[in-house]
Formats: structure tokens, sequence, C-alpha cells
């Protein structure tokens, strides 16, 4: 009963439909759970969808603390230690806030906004249920050693170029942290404009810092692009060793 009920709440395998619709009805709810998130007034309706849906988060923690040590294979130590895993905090985070709102002691507006950007988190539970969002997950462990040699390569570009216009330009930048934020924003060449360098000197740097940001930036999406491709092939060609074996294993009638 417990291991049926696991590998239902689990992301669905190719086969288990009931599995599939779980998951389904999980990203509705959270996609309608997020709709009074977009709305500064609460109206009745708003209150009804965050209690319902609270309700289903409730019951699908109260499920997956259930079958905790199916999932991490721990013994009895599995539901002590699933609560602390980053999904479970996740759940828990999504969950608190509605559960203290409805309490009249968080009444106070500025107590009810801060509680009330932490149901955001609810967005980030679709990805248990997005079998593609998973895939991309796969991607990211798989390239994690480049796309690591990358964000140093970044961090350390963009703190060079904080430093150069830093001490080219004082008079534009009172701080490092601002000289920080413009090289950021002119590595992704995004370009607010609130912060730019006003000397020859300083806008000779930040077309440097533009060109080279566009080919940093270009380098993750091309690692990722990689992986995902060789993802698709190990799958294209495990899918027919698995027919075979399946094949293998069937005995004709006599």
């Amino acid at each position: 009963m417990r291991k049926r009920l696991f590998e239902i709440i689990e992301a669905a395998e190719d086969q288990d439909k009931l599995s599939a619709v779980y998951d389904w009805f999980m990203m509705a709810v959270i996609l309608i759970s997020l709709v009074p998130l977009a709305f500064h007034k609460v109206n009745l309706a708003f209150l009804l969808i965050d209690r319902i849906t609270v309700v289903i988060f409730i019951i699908d923690y109260l499920l997956r603390l259930l079958t905790a040590d199916l999932k991490l294979k721990k013994g009895a130590a599995s539901f002590a230690l699933y609560p602390f895993t980053p999904m479970a905090i996740i759940d828990l985070v999504s969950i608190l806030p509605s559960l203290t709102i409805l309490h009249g002691g968080f009444r106070l507006l500025r107590i009810f906004r801060l509680l009330r950007t932490f149901k955001a988190f609810r967005a980030f539970k679709i990805v248990r249920y997005s079998k593609s969002i998973n895939m991309i997950i796969d991607v990211i462990k798989m390239q994690r050693k480049s796309l690591g040699t990358v964000a140093g390569l970044t961090i350390a570009y963009v703190a060079f170029s904080a430093l150069v216009i830093f001490n080219v330009e004082p008079q534009s930048f009172d701080t490092f942290f601002e000289a920080f934020y413009w090289a950021m924003v002119s590595l992704a060449t995004v370009g607010y404009g609130d912060i730019y360098p006003v000397t020859t000197v300083g806008r000779l740097v930040t077309i440097v810092s533009s060109v080279l940001g566009i080919a940093i930036v270009a380098l993750p999406a091309g690692i990722i692009t990689a992986g995902f491709m060789e993802l698709l092939r190990e799958q294209t060609e495990a899918a027919p060793a698995a027919d075979e074996t399946e094949s293998a294993g069937e005995q004709p009638d006599d």
C-alpha cells in the first residue's frame, strides 16, 4: 500500500498513468495557488483558493513524510531526515505563510506582505512534478564542472572590471558595490543606465566589458545545450536496449 502510494506521488514513470495524473493535478494546483500573488487586493475568491490549495499541499506533504523511508532508504531515520531535505523545506515554506495568515495575530500589513512573498516558493514545487525540468537539472548536474568553471570565470571578470572602473572613474562610483553592480549589468549587456561612466577611458572599459560579456554569457548556454543533446542521445540509445531486454524475457505461447 505505502509502496504504491510512493509510486503515485513521485514523478511519473512512462507506464504509470495514475502517477502522471497526480503530477498534472499538483502542477495545476501550484499554478492556481500562485494566482492571488499577482494581485495586491484580497477577496473571498483568493482566500478560498489559498485555503483549498494549502490543504492539498499539506496532504501532499504528509503523504511524502509517510513514505520518506522508501525515498531516502535510511530506515526509521528517514522520517526525521525528510523534513530537512531541500524539496521538503520548499514544501514547508510554501505552506506555513498560509497557516499563519489565518491567525489573528498576523494581520499587520507589513507582516502579511512579508509572509505573502514566501508563497512564491510554491513555484519551485513544480520542479518535482515536471520531467522536463528534472531533465534540465540532470544536465546541470552532468555539466557542473564546466558550469562551475564558467561561474568562476564570470565572478573573476566582474570583480576585475569593477576594480578597473572603480579606479578609473571614482567620481561616478561612490562604492565598490556600485562598480560591481555596473560590471554585472555590463556583462549581461542589460544597460539600465542608472549608473554609467562619463569619461572616455571609462566608456572604453564599458565597451570592452560589454563585448566580452556577450561571449561569457553565451558559454553556459552552449554547455547546457551540449549536455542536453548528450542526455537525449543516451536516452535514445537506452530505449532500444530496454525493448530488446523486455522482448527476450517474453516466452512464446505453446
